[in-house]
Parts: C-alpha cells; structure tokens; sequence
C-alpha cells in the first residue's frame, strides 16, 4: 500500500529542511587568505589596492619570500566581511597575473595563526611588580629594561595578545608594535 501522506505529516520537519535551501546571511566574519605570489616591484602595490578601490577593510597584513629560488612570496592577509564578499575577494585575487594561488584558511579547515608583538610600559613600584607578574602568566618574555621601563615580547594568537595589552594599558603602557598574523594550515598539506 502507498502512503497517502504530504512530506510534512508524520515527520514534523519543515520544507526548506526537505529541500536543504542553502541560507544566505549578510554576517559580517572574520577571514585569514594565504597567497602564494611572484616577487616582484609592484605585486604588494597591486593587491593593497585590490582591498583599497572597493572599499575592502585589511586587518592585518604580512609578506615574505618563501620560494627564494622561484622568487615567489606568501602574503597572508586578514580580513572580514560577509561571504559574499570574501568570496568576491578570492576570485579578484585568483584574476591577478603575478598570483598563484589563493586559499582560505578560515573556510579549508583547521590552521594555525600566530602573531608577534613588542609592548612597552613605563612604571615604578607595585605597577612595575604587577607588570612582571601579568608577562610571567602570558609567557611574555623581557627584551629591555630600564630603571623606569619594560620592553615584552610576546608571541601567540592575537586574541591573547590583545588580552595581554589590554592587562598593560592601566599599568603605564606607552608603546606597541606588532607584526600581524602568520598563519599555516593544519597537517601534511600546504600551498
């Protein structure tokens, strides 16, 4: 015997579960893009204003050579927006000559990001105890000290460091300088 019954009596599901509609949402994310480029004049210049003529917000941005002998570099950058628009960065980048390759870290899987940072404060007494004490718990290590000064170097995900500055402001903190984002996908692959 055939079953008289609509696809939603009986089950309790609902038609765009049946159907497995794709939701589109206007969220803005945040998203780390490894591009393997050639090392040449100009290829920095071109990409920056790639995110610069559209309006494109660039967080954090770091370049080296990584293939000496192909003379190819990697830039990671980190940016955010919504889906549609990372995607639209993706492709602008892939229509580039001088790229080679273009992945998102953020959507490929598991990855590992790291950053590098140099925090200066400026106290005395129990500020400057306490500021030893927060760099011992964040694992930051002492590159200079003055009589009046400290100067931390710290390496980790940048949510840890912004924690850690943001622990350093009330005890005199007076400078920062960071590298931004390396980052590295998770297992046997790479780019």
């Amino acid at each position: 015997k055939h079953s008289q019954e609509t696809p939603q009596q009986g089950r309790g599901d609902s038609l765009d579960i049946v159907y497995d509609i794709p939701k589109v949402t206007n969220t803005s994310s945040r998203h780390t893009l490894a591009v393997l480029v050639d090392n040449e004049f100009g290829v920095l210049a071109r990409v920056i204003g790639l995110f610069s003529g559209r309006g494109y917000n660039i967080e954090s941005l770091t370049v080296a050579e990584v293939e000496h002998d192909k003379k190819r570099s990697r830039i990671t950058i980190v940016t955010s927006g919504t889906e549609q628009v990372v995607e639209q960065i993706k492709r602008l980048l892939e229509k580039m000559v001088p790229v080679y390759k273009v992945h998102d870290l953020t959507v490929e899987g598991a990855h590992v990001e790291r950053e590098l940072a140099l925090v200066k404060v400026m106290n005395d007494g129990n500020e400057r105890v306490e500021s030893l004490r927060i760099a011992d718990i964040f694992r930051a290590r002492v590159v200079d000290s003055t009589p009046q000064s400290f100067m931390f170097e710290m390496t980790g995900e940048v949510e840890k460091i912004d924690a850690f500055i943001e622990l350093m402001r009330p005890l005199g903190l007076v400078e920062i300088c960071r590298t931004g984002v390396a980052a590295m996908s998770r297992g046997k692959e790479g780019i």
